[in-house]
């Protein structure tokens, strides 16, 4: 058994907020209260000045397994993950070949039984992201598949959105939209604006995220279905967003570290590193995604963590690839940049990192009680730390060299220390 002493136990679902113990038996939580030191524990916490949350739930990341496992693979992804704390993580379908079959799901879920924590799968939408013909979205998700994303690649046919949705909704499952209309993208990963005019640069401007937010929100209102607007960035697609809420759309909006901690004069800094999709766009946008994510339009914050060689993104910018890693610096941009600022509590920060993450997938998971499994994250709130020595196999972060408040100390999945922080 595992003995977590007095530690400051957070638990957005039931809003608990105390100092407790907790004590692990096997896979679960065995009990909270207080407890004292005894023979009978093989592992004792002392949690004195620390945080207890429900382990962090990212339904955004690339493990670029298959196919690209030079950029990452499933163990080295799911190492960084628990390195940042996370217990549970949902991998996007862009891999090679996609999954759109039940072969390579099988292959990733088989591989994921050897990692240290929870590794789920979104499938393609249309067979072989090519936005034309629907993958059998029955047989996977019966197949072990929790959602379906052509992540990377928006879906252009109307027709073929409203279709899956209807499916979609039949089978209580979630479709998460990647939102930029390409005709409208000049090059992708910079804004259209300030900086990309510096730069002598055609970028992707906003109304290309707007006008395909404001499609997928409709459609949604119309079916019913439950859907989620992924890596939003424009301050209109937002309001997007709010009215088809206001309507009785069934709509989460999941916000990107970056997003909310970085604007476009950063892509100036740190050139590459600061190329994602959709982009880094104004202040003003990213003022308006801190406001979403305090009045609950933007109920889950995702990393999009994205990894990628050092090679790739030491081409010239416009050649280089969009994304940037981000499992490890996640909890510490929430509490740098929200937290610490005034912006959201920490109950509300670990809420969109938790409880509403499970909810989007319907995972029995996020909440801390007796009975439930042992998922926890361990972490001090005000320690500052400085970003380097990734856990990932990439490094592609504009956050190196930055200092940061919060440190994972430990991080348990089902019952077990996968990490404990040794500095």
């Amino acid at each position: 058994m595992i003995l977590i002493k007095q530690g400051r136990l957070i638990n957005p679902k039931t809003k608990r907020d105390e100092v407790v113990d907790i004590v692990i038996k096997e896979d679960k939580i065995y009990k909270i209260g207080n407890f004292e030191q005894t023979d009978e524990y093989e592992y004792i916490i002392d949690a004195r000045g620390l945080v207890i949350s429900p382990g962090l739930i990212d339904v955004h990341v690339h493990f670029r397994d298959p196919g690209f496992t030079y950029k990452e693979d499933i163990l080295t992804g799911a190492n960084s993950a628990q390195k940042g704390g996370f217990t549970t993580v949902v991998c996007m379908a862009n891999t090679n070949p996609i999954v759109d079959n039940e072969e390579t799901l099988n292959y990733i879920k088989e591989k994921s039984k050897l990692a240290d924590i929870n590794v789920l799968q979104a499938a393609a939408i249309t067979k072989g992201f090519n936005g034309k013909e629907l993958v059998d979205m029955k047989k996977l998700k019966e197949a072990g598949v929790l959602g379906f994303t052509d992540d990377g690649l928006p879906i252009m046919n109307s027709k073929l959105i409203m279709d899956a949705m209807v499916i979609a909704k039949e089978l209580d499952v979630v479709l998460s939209f990647h939102e930029e209309d390409p005709n409208l993208v000049e090059n992708p990963g910079i804004n259209e604006g300030e900086v990309s005019k510096k730069l002598g640069i055609e970028g992707a401007i906003s109304v290309a995220e707007d006008v395909m937010v404001a499609r997928d929100c409709m459609l949604a209102l119309k079916t019913g279905a439950k859907i989620n607007i992924q890596h939003i960035s424009s301050k209109v697609a937002i309001d997007m967003v709010r009215l088809a809420k206001s309507l009785g759309a069934n709509i989460y909006a999941e916000a990107s570290p970056h997003h909310f901690s970085l604007t476009e004069k950063d892509v100036l800094k740190f050139g590459t590193n600061a190329k994602m999709n959709p982009p880094l766009r104004t202040e003003e946008d990213r003022n308006k995604i801190i406001e979403a994510l305090k009045d609950d339009t933007i109920e889950i914050i995702a990393t999009d963590h994205a990894p990628h060689s050092q090679d790739e993104k030491d081409r010239e910018f416009v050649n280089a690839p969009s994304g940037i890693i981000g499992l490890e610096t996640s909890l510490a941009l929430g509490i740098t940049n929200l937290v610490k600022k005034g912006h959201i509590s920490i109950m509300k920060l670990l809420e969109k990192m938790t409880i509403k993450p499970a909810e989007l997938y319907n995972l029995d998971s996020g909440n801390i009680q007796e009975g439930s499994l042992a998922d926890l994250v361990i972490f001090n709130m005000d320690e500052e730390w400085v970003v380097k020595d990734f856990a990932s196999k990439a490094t592609n972060s504009p956050f190196i060299g930055e200092t940061l408040h919060g440190k994972v100390k430990y991080t348990i999945c089902n019952g077990k220390v996968v990490y404990k922080d040794e500095n």
